[in-house]
């Protein structure tokens, strides 16, 4: 059991939470909501014991072991992925060498009344006692079927990890994490980068064998399958349900349909008591009961209602030219990268208003393919974009293409056409950027921030076919509500490759599957795609590490 007793965090005169205490139990799957700017990574941080509190403390035994995933790592590249994974063992390594450097030294010496002997007897058994507990377990074995359940592949292992991108960095950090079985994992945002493969094994995971789980995450679908209770964090102050995120979200509303029925019944006796003293302020015999009324007021405490985004925001692309029937048509297409061959004589034929996901584990060349369609590399084959399509594009990098010179504000304002340029503020905030925000330059934006913008941009251009690429990595839970309501109203064409399955639902109707060098084609929804590959894509995980 870990408890976190009176948390406060407080910076330049503003509080950002206060008298925040909960205790996690052993079998705690945590979701820790609220919304940006809330404290939720910094409550994180200091459970974890990266950061101090300005009051109150956490405390938990000796032996007690919490591992923490954040959003950003700082990684060293000194090792292979195997090697570095490997060093989740280093406290058990260091534990046996540490017993053997001790039997060795009560074999040796000869001073068996002395206390220093004794003390080695006692250190002996005490150190005995924490090893024996550990579970006995084939490091190598278990080493290997985490990193292929994290989407490596067994030629990946002997690679420097300086070879990887961040998104697979942050895989081989959370391998660690997964094999140090921690008493609590903090987990922020921990599926951004993975893909839908590998985030149904961590859910596996995290539910069959981890023990207590806190996990930030926008990730709906990922969250409501893993959590059994959910704290929230809102106006300062710390809400604790005992129920999984779903259920949360209808007691939440429970609990502000009170809040509201509450703040009306003081607003309306506020107002009767201001009138009263009005009335009677000047009448010697009410003196007393108008001092009374305003002593009373003075006390009061205002009753609060808890913080939610009302927006009614229904953002809609402006209308583009009707494409030709088939906006995409590809035939014997193949790409290689040097030696590597990523896919192989692919076929596929994507019809006028279908919208599709392209699914599969990241390296099977489901960005590969959009970067040919979108004309950025060379390949062989063919691939024909159709009559009348004006492409809208969202790729992995989109941040990086805007004008770092340019305002907030400036760089939606070019584009927005029509009564869409009244809503531009409206619209800017639903992406978390409101009142000063909107005249910074995008240079000094921070990535996600810029990704943010990049897909406002892309909401106000009129296209008749939209490719995205992992739209939804840096939009928090509304963001993606604005997002997900305006593809669901689009009437053109649209491509998705995302690894949010909560997202896709209802968004794509047909799945391009990407595996082992060819595309296969699957005319089912997201959720009947894996429901049909989630056994199979366990037990094959677990057959290749024998």
């Amino acid at each position: 059991m870990i408890s976190v007793d009176g948390l406060a965090v407080e910076f330049s005169g503003t509080t950002l939470f206060s008298d925040v205490s909960f205790v996690i139990n052993p079998t705690d799957k945590i979701a820790l909501m609220g919304k940006n700017g809330a404290g939720k990574s910094t409550l994180m941080k200091i459970i974890a014991g990266f950061k101090t509190p300005t009051r109150g403390h956490v405390s938990k035994s000796i032996d007690q072991i919490i591992a923490y995933l954040p959003q950003h790592l700082l990684t060293e590249d000194d090792s292979t992925v195997f090697a570095e994974v490997g060093k989740a063992y280093l406290e058990t390594n260091q534990l046996k060498q540490e017993m053997q450097e001790i039997e060795h030294q009560l074999v040796t010496r000869t001073d068996y009344e002395s206390d220093e002997y004794m003390k080695l007897i006692e250190k002996s058994a005490e150190l005995g006692e924490r090893y024996y507990a550990l579970e006995d377990v084939n490091t190598d074995a278990e080493i290997e079927k985490t990193l292929l359940g994290l989407g490596f592949h067994r030629d990946d292992f002997n690679k420097p990890t300086s070879e990887f991108s961040g998104g697979w960095r942050m895989r081989i950090e959370l391998a660690k994490i997964l094999l140090r079985d921690p008493d609590l994992i903090l987990l922020d945002e921990p599926t951004n980068h993975i893909d839908i493969e590998s985030v149904v094994w961590l859910e596996n995971f995290l539910t069959t064998k981890a023990k207590a789980v806190m996990v930030i995450s926008h990730d709906k679908a990922f969250i409501d399958n893993i959590t059994n209770r959910t704290l929230e964090l809102t106006m300062g102050k710390m809400y604790d349900y005992r129920a999984k995120y779903s259920q949360y979200l209808e007691l939440r509303e429970s609990r502000r349909q009170a809040q509201i029925k509450a703040y009306k019944d003081q607003q309306k006796m506020i107002a009767e008591s201001k009138e009263f003293i009005e009335r009677f302020k000047g009448t010697y015999s009410k003196a007393n009961q108008v001092n009374s009324v305003e002593r009373m007021l003075e006390k009061l405490k205002p009753i609060e209602i808890d913080e939610v985004d009302t927006s009614s925001l229904k953002l809609k692309f402006p209308p583009s030219q009707r494409s030709g029937d088939f906006p995409i048509v590809v035939k014997h297409l193949s790409k290689k990268y040097g030696d590597y061959l990523v896919f192989n004589d692919a076929d596929l034929t994507i019809h006028r208003g279908e919208k599709v996901a392209f699914v599969g584990r990241n390296g099977e060349g489901k960005s590969t393919l959009i970067k040919a369609i979108m004309g950025e590399i060379e390949y062989s084959g063919q691939c024909q974009i159709g009559h009348n399509v004006k492409i809208g594009y969202f790729a992995q990098n989109q941040a990086s293409l805007l004008n770092p010179e340019k305002t907030i504000f400036q760089t939606v304002d070019e584009v927005a056409e029509g009564e869409i340029r009244t809503q531009i503020k409206t619209i800017l905030g639903c992406f978390l950027f409101s009142g000063d925000d909107i005249d910074k330059k995008v240079g000094v934006l921070s990535g996600g921030e810029r990704t943010r913008l990049a897909m406002v941009k892309l909401l106000l251009e009129p296209v008749n076919l939209l490719i995205l690429d992992e739209p939804t990595n840096h939009l928090d839970l509304k963001s993606k509500e604005v997002l997900k309501d305006a593809l669901l109203a689009f009437d053109g064409t649209m491509i998705l490759v995302s690894h949010d399955r909560d997202f896709l639902q209802g968004l794509a109707y047909k799945v391009f599957e990407f595996k082992d060098k060819r595309i296969k084609e699957h005319y089912e929804t997201i959720d009947e795609f894996i429901e049909r590959n989630r056994m199979s894509t366990l037990k094959e995980i677990e057959k290749k590490t024998f």
